[in-house]
C-alpha cells in the first residue's frame, strides 16, 4: 500500500509540472508583448516629438521671414501706401495709376522699385511665386476710357503693368504672374467714392509654385 501511495504522490507531482511550466511560458509571452508595446509607444512618441520640433522650427523660420519682409516694407507701410495682412500686400490703385489708366504713376513706380528686392529675396527663400492681382470698382471703365472693353481688361492690364515693373526691378520672371478679378471681390461697398477707391487696388500674394511632373518635363 505504501508503494501505491508513493506512486500516486509521484504521479500528482509529475502532473503539476506542466501547469507551472505553461504558466511561466504565458508570463514570458505577456512580458514580451508588453515590452513590444512599450517599445512601439516610445517609438511613436519619439516620432511625434521629432515632427513637433520640425513644425516649431518651421514656424519660427516663417515668422523670421515674415518679419524680414515687414521690416523691408516698413516705410511704405508706415506711410499708408501699402497694407500687409496675412502675407498679402495691398496697394491702393490711386498710388499706382490714375483713374481708368494702366500707366504707372511716378509714385507707384518708385514704390514698386523699393519693394522689388525684398520681395525677390522673400520668394527665393520660400521657393514661392508671387501672384499680382488687379481689381477695379463696379463702374464700367468703357464709359470713361474706350481703350478698355471692360473692368476685366483694365484689371488685367494693371496687373500686367505691375508684374512687368517688378521683373524690371529684379524679381525673376519665373517667380511672378498676373491675375485679373475686375470688379469681383470688393473690399468695400461700391456706394461711395471712398469705397470705390478702396476697391481699385492691386494685391500681391506669395503662393506655392506649380510643380512640373516628370512626364511634362520630358515632353518638353
Amino acid at each position: 500500500m505504501s508503494a501505491d501511495f508513493s506512486s500516486e504522490v509521484d504521479g500528482d507531482a509529475d502532473a503539476s509540472v506542466p501547469v507551472w511550466a505553461a504558466f511561466g511560458d504565458l508570463m514570458s509571452i505577456l512580458l514580451g508583448a508588453f515590452v513590444l508595446i512599450l517599445v512601439g509607444v516610445i517609438a511613436v512618441q519619439l516620432q511625434l516629438e521629432v515632427k513637433l520640433n520640425q513644425e516649431i522650427a518651421q514656424r519660427k523660420l516663417e515668422t523670421q521671414r515674415r518679419q524680414t519682409l515687414e521690416r523691408a516694407l516698413a516705410v511704405p507701410l508706415a506711410a499708408g501706401r501699402i497694407t500687409l495682412a496675412d502675407g498679402r500686400i495691398g496697394i491702393r490703385g490711386s498710388v499706382l495709376f490714375a483713374l481708368n489708366s494702366d500707366q504707372l504713376q511716378p509714385e507707384g513706380r518708385e514704390l514698386l522699385k523699393s519693394i522689388a528686392r525684398p520681395l525677390a529675396a522673400y520668394l527665393r527663400e520660400r521657393d514661392e511665386a508671387l501672384m499680382v492681382s488687379g481689381y477695379t470698382d463696379d463702374r464700367q471703365v468703357s464709359d470713361a476710357n474706350p481703350e478698355f472693353a471692360d473692368n476685366w481688361e483694365l484689371s488685367a492690364q494693371r496687373a500686367l503693368t505691375v508684374t512687368r515693373a517688378l521683373i524690371a526691378e529684379g524679381v525673376p520672371s519665373s517667380a511672378v504672374f498676373a491675375a485679373a478679378f475686375g470688379a469681383e471681390q470688393p473690399v468695400s461697398a461700391n456706394t461711395s467714392a471712398a469705397g470705390r477707391a478702396n476697391n481699385r487696388r492691386v494685391e500681391m500674394a506669395p503662393v506655392p509654385r506649380l510643380q512640373r511632373t516628370r512626364a511634362s518635363s520630358d515632353a518638353k
